[in-house]
């Protein structure tokens, strides 16, 4: 009981940590950091070689981010002469106010503008610029530098140590974590729907939000195997095929969810619940789990659902595993439905459909498995994936960035942040003449990552708020660590772990645990005082001002803008998926789907996150705030309607029980064409056309005969999903400031 107990804190912490990259990074740092300390120790090192040696450790860990062990080892090779001309020029120029000040600016642009070059000039760039300011920090003199540059080859040999050796991580390992971590949150979005079932209303609300959460969580991990896959598997075409799989999975098991939230609701939710902010419930108030033989079979089919998503391969012994999946796989056939209501047969089809993604996942992470107790419907679903793998392909090119000059975006935030450090170095010597490079630090990291003066300003603020959290702290810290050496090393290397295993989650508390930090390297350099930390905190403020400003008026990328770019990008993702799908459904050629719906997802995602300027809780324009909220969920129930028809789409070519229905051409003509209007007139607001509304999409595709969608088509599927889709891309041209034409009442039909 207590190695399950064990298995399962485990498996939470690795889905909270997909593929343990936080934690590696933070352990990785933080070893060789110890590693050095401790060789330095060995040599009777003083306590400013001892910070000058762990800094650098540090330094060479973060930044070398290359994904293939000999790359890494190449970067490392050339870091090292980097940082020891870094560290002479830092020495000799110390004395040299100005030219000193001409060089770090110099020295920072070129930092900046390496990353044109990828991960090594990146790194290479940050080395550098990291290694100068540590030899400003420890105040290296040309006097003390042969022994600092034993110091910093010491850092260097003491990082390589630990990345290859003490905690080695492969592209092939990363990725297996990865799965796993796919495989727990799949679980775990599944026992998620399994609660979100029997909730009563009153606990609805909050089942949903995990469900947001969990499903977010997933399609997180999705992206992270996808960035993986091209280093982590030597065969492209196992590599593209696992992508498949997991992107069926994750659409599927997303669906699932949609269908047990139709089945369970008399008013029949539409997926604006598991998007839109604050929208209701869709239950009626004397709504109470059903009792009847259909529901309990749901309930004990979900349960089997999650038992084939949690249960690894190995441990498929006897006919028990294959029985269940046999079963589900069963509810692909419209004959082995049991007898029920129409929402309830559409969420037995969805576990299904579910349990022939895991199948699928299986076979592409383990190869073929045993075939002996297979049922017919479990040998179609694998007939089904063999047709898929040898139709798949793989010759896929990249797109390259045609941008030049200026409109570059490492030139660009190149000319930025040196503007920026200018203005840092004048304000922060007016502070202080000794530590006025903090301010410059602060310039320079806004300036990591960020694409928007939004997102630069955001960023500002972050970190001043951290900053000044951590000055506090290390008010405290350094009155309790006092003179004790060793205590106040073992803390620096907490927080050294914290600030990495927090770094993607909050910049914010990383900020805090730098800050902490660095109170605790002052106290060990003997230069603690509360007014060094207020300093600190000045410092920041200006540095953060200084690259807003430099944002604002050198070549700026307004926030609107960017977003403007993007949602254009989105847009066009969306109508290519869309317009595909339809196409395919309707009869035409076969499409890599999934993989256009992947590019929706990375163009959605981008998105998100350039519109966190406009949605930060301290905007003080509310209802835009409200507004952009708005849109982005909007757009993320449509790319849900999306990918849910290009999964449908692909199974058409292998599929025998649903055949493709030309009417749905009719019907995806006027979505591609409101998507067109509204790409439109993002791109330019002087466009004209309008978006047309009228009536369902599902009593347009109606049979004369019997007014009902024919029977053995793929319509019967995928008409809810076209019907959310058409509802949602008409409800964008409101944000969106587009008239709609022929508006008027949806007519009600059925669309189950």
């Amino acid at each position: 009981m207590r190695r399950r107990g064990g298995a399962i804190t485990w498996d939470r912490f690795a889905a909270s940590d997909p593929g343990l990259l936080r934690l590696t990074a933070g352990l990785r740092t933080v070893s060789a950091i110890a590693l050095t300390l401790v060789v330095l120790v060995m040599f009777d090192s003083d306590v400013t070689h001892m910070v000058a040696g762990a800094m650098t450790a540090m330094t060479a860990t973060f930044a070398v981010k290359d994904t293939l062990v000999r790359d890494q080892a190449i970067t490392l090779a050339l870091g090292l002469p980097v940082a020891l001309v870094a560290t002479s020029l830092g020495a000799f120029l110390t004395s040299q106010v100005v030219l000193g000040d001409l060089f770090f600016v110099a020295l920072i642009f070129g930092a900046v503008y390496c990353r044109r070059f990828g991960e090594r000039g990146t790194a290479l760039g940050l080395v550098g610029f990291q290694i100068y300011f540590l030899s400003l920090f420890v105040g290296a003199a040309a006097t003390t530098l042969p022994t600092l540059y034993g110091a910093l080859a010491l850092g260097f040999a003491c990082s390589a140590v630990v990345r290859f050796a003490v905690v080695p991580e492969t592209p092939r390992r990363v990725l297996t974590r990865l799965r796993d971590a796919f495989r727990t949150r799949l679980a775990q979005l599944v026992s998620m729907q399994i609660q979100m079932l029997d909730a009563d209303p009153g606990q609805l609300e909050k089942v949903l939000d995990d469900m947001r959460r969990r499903t977010a969580r997933l399609h997180e991990a999705a992206l992270m195997i996808q960035g993986r896959l091209e280093e982590g598997t030597k065969d492209a075409d196992k590599a593209a095929l696992l992508q498949r799989r997991v992107a069926e999975a994750e659409i599927a098991t997303e669906r699932l969810g949609m269908l047990l939230l139709n089945a369970r609701s008399a008013e029949r939710a539409d997926t604006l619940t598991l998007h839109l902010p604050n929208a209701p419930v869709p239950l009626t108030g004397d709504w109470r789990p059903a009792e009847d033989d259909a529901t309990i079979a749901l309930r004990r089919d979900l349960a089997a659902l999650h038992l084939l998503v949690v249960r690894p391969t190995s441990n498929d012994e006897g006919t028990a595993v294959a029985h269940i999946r046999n079963r589900l796989l069963g509810y692909r056939e419209e004959e082995r439905l049991p007898a029920a209501s129409p929402a309830l047969q559409d969420a037995f089809r969805g576990i299904g459909e579910a349990a022939r993604s895991v199948l699928g996942l299986r076979l592409a992470l383990d190869g073929p498995q045993d075939e002996s107790d297979d049922s017919p419907a479990t040998t179609r679903s694998r007939e089904e994936f063999d047709a898929e793998d040898i139709a798949l392909a793989t010759s896929d090119e990249a797109v390259e960035d045609d941008r030049t000059g200026l409109r570059r975006p490492t030139t660009r935030a190149a000319f930025q942040v040196a503007v920026g450090s200018v203005l840092a170095i004048i304000g922060g010597e007016l502070l202080s003449s000794q530590r006025w490079y903090w301010a410059v630090l602060t310039c320079w990291v806004v300036f990591l990552n960020t694409a928007s003066t939004g997102e630069i300003l955001v960023k500002g603020y972050r970190r001043l708020i951290g900053t000044v959290l951590g000055a506090v702290a290390g008010v405290a810290l350094a009155g309790v660590v006092g003179g004790h050496t060793w205590l106040a090393f073992a803390l620096v290397l907490v927080f050294i772990f914290a600030m990495f295993f927090t770094a993607p989650l909050s910049y914010a508390v990383m900020s805090f645990f730098v800050t902490a930090m660095l109170g605790l390297l002052y106290t060990l350099l003997n230069s603690y005082s509360f007014g060094v930390l207020v300093l600190r905190i000045e410092e920041t403020a200006i540095g953060a001002a200084c690259g807003v400003v430099a944002a604002v008026f050198v070549l700026p990328v307004h926030t609107d803008r960017r977003t403007d770019e993007l949602l254009g990008t989105v847009l066009d993702r969306l109508g290519d998926v869309a317009s595909a799908a339809v196409e395919q459904l309707s009869g035409g050629p076969a499409a890599d789907l999934l993989g256009k719906a992947r590019d929706l997802d990375t163009a959605l995602d981008e998105l998100r996150a350039s519109t966190t300027p406009l949605t930060y809780p301290i905007t003080p324009l509310r209802g835009r705030r409200q507004t952009v909220r708005y849109l982005v969920a909007l757009l993320e129930t449509c790319a849900y309607q999306a990918r849910s028809l290009a999964a449908t789409a692909e199974l058409l070519p292998h599929s025998r029980t649903i055949a493709a229905d030309p009417r749905l051409h009719r019907a995806g003509r006027r979505i591609a064409h409101n998507i067109a209007v509204l790409a439109a007139h993002v791109e330019d607001e002087a466009a004209r056309g309008e978006v047309r509304s009228g009536a369902s999409i599902a009593s347009t595709l109606r049979d004369d005969s019997s007014g009902t969608c024919a029977a053995g088509t793929v319509t019967s599927r995928v008409l809810r999903h076209l019907q959310r889709l058409d509802e949602g891309v008409v409800g964008l041209a409101r944000p969106l400031g587009v008239p709609v034409a022929d508006q008027q009442p949806v007519a009600t039909a059925p669309i189950g």
